[in-house]
């Protein structure tokens, strides 16, 4: 079980994580989540991790018994005109600012931190290390494919719902067949390539 993070001098604590910058399709999406320690929370992992049925009940424990949840994103626009670094960057402050519940410091996953208001810290591996972080991922992950199993039923040809975007040879396969959807990322090569060939597809 991980264990929440302990840090001397800071009384409240949240995770941050995303999911979605591989993708060639839909959102970027991050969490924030200040967990309570009075309620704390069995079999939290990094959410790749675990089975979707798993992933579930941990969603709905994860939003009955945190202090305060917060989700962010950067749209398939914004990824475009920003690069997927800086448009994950931006979806990290947008769940943080909504927050509930100021933090005194605030857990990314990762190598990079976005400017923030308050103390933050970078944590490698950090949805396997830190529990806030691992409610994190949790929380952006069945947001982000429960958005492409919704985009699959628009789409049903090309496959979101099995793939959730990511360029597996089926996606590049239909890409390349019906063409970019106005919801796949432009400035990505398989799909500024799908366009070159071919317009949006209906």
């Amino acid at each position: 079980m991980i264990e929440p993070f302990v840090y001397p001098t800071a009384q409240c604590i949240a995770g941050v994580d995303e999911v979605g910058r591989g993708p060639l399709v839909g959102a970027v999406v991050t969490a924030a989540v200040i967990l309570d320690p009075a309620r704390p929370i069995v079999g939290l992992a990094d959410s790749k991790k675990l089975s979707e049925k798993r992933r579930l009940a941990l969603y709905d424990e994860i939003i009955d018994k945190a202090q305060a949840w917060s989700l962010g994103r950067a749209e398939p626009a914004e990824i475009d005109s920003l690069n997927i670094l800086h448009a994950t960057m931006l979806a990290m402050q947008r769940a943080v600012a909504g927050l509930a519940i100021t933090p005194d410091l605030v857990l990314i996953d990762g190598n990079r931190c976005p400017k923030l208001p308050m103390r933050s810290q970078a944590v490698v591996k950090g949805d396997s290390r830190v529990a806030e972080i691992s409610a994190a991922s949790i929380l952006a992950k069945v947001t982000r494919d429960r958005e492409m199993a919704e985009l699959d039923l628009s789409f049903p040809a090309y496959g979101f719902a099995q793939h959730k975007g990511y360029p597996t040879a089926f996606h590049l396969e239909k890409l390349a067949q019906y063409g970019a959807t106005q919801h796949h990322r432009r400035s990505f090569a398989p799909v500024r390539r799908a366009l070159e060939a071919a317009p949006f597809a209906e």
